[in-house]
């Protein structure tokens, strides 16, 4: 595990579009079928790293609380699964199940998705309004695991409700961290 953070680029890109498998239930979404009426997150984990698992139960309950208000939300895995076979999609559909995913879970197997996002680490977050602009490409929260903050979920939640009120959201943005995307030999 190598710790990383989100890789700082100039907000305003519009969402790269895809076409992956939601592994819960084996069916293909593209990001129309995902976006949100008033915004999409799109979220970049694993069912292995220790990042992920201190904040899933957050990122649920932010996904069961804002999906309702009109913002779409995926989570996507990259990771190669022959290195790393605790992120195949076997797994994921158990990870998903186990902690009542709202959202759909999807595969980027040729990790042709998380280059498009320039995704670094899980968890990554981009958050796009409306118009499928990015606004937000921060943090959930400054918890980690280990030191001792509790996971709020905090700075996330001001983004999607700042986006929900029709706020500006700040461009100064504290990158996410985590282990980084187990990209494949070339």
């Amino acid at each position: 595990m190598a710790l990383t953070s989100t890789n700082q680029i100039t907000l305003g890109f519009k969402a790269p579009a895809f076409s992956l498998v939601n592994v819960p239930n084996g069916k293909t979404l593209t990001f129309s079928d995902i976006k949100g009426e008033k915004g999409t997150l799109v979220m970049f984990i694993c069912n292995h790293c220790p990042y992920v698992k201190h904040v899933i139960h957050e990122l649920v309950h932010i996904g069961n609380d804002y999906l309702p208000k009109g913002i779409g939300f995926v989570a996507i895995n990259s990771n190669d699964v022959i290195k790393h076979p605790e992120d195949s999609p076997e797994n994921m559909k158990i990870f998903a199940f186990e902690n009542k995913f709202p959202f759909p879970y999807l595969f980027d197997e040729t990790q042709e998705v998380a280059k498009s996002y320039d995704a670094a680490c899980t968890p990554d977050f981009d958050l796009f309004d409306a118009n499928d602009t990015c606004v937000y490409r921060g943090r959930m929260d400054a918890s980690r695991p280990g030191n001792s903050i509790p996971v709020t979920g905090n700075e996330l939640r001001n983004a999607l409700n700042q986006l929900l009120n029709n706020e500006t959201i700040s461009a100064t943005q504290q990158p996410s961290m985590g282990c980084n995307i187990k990209w494949k030999a070339i």
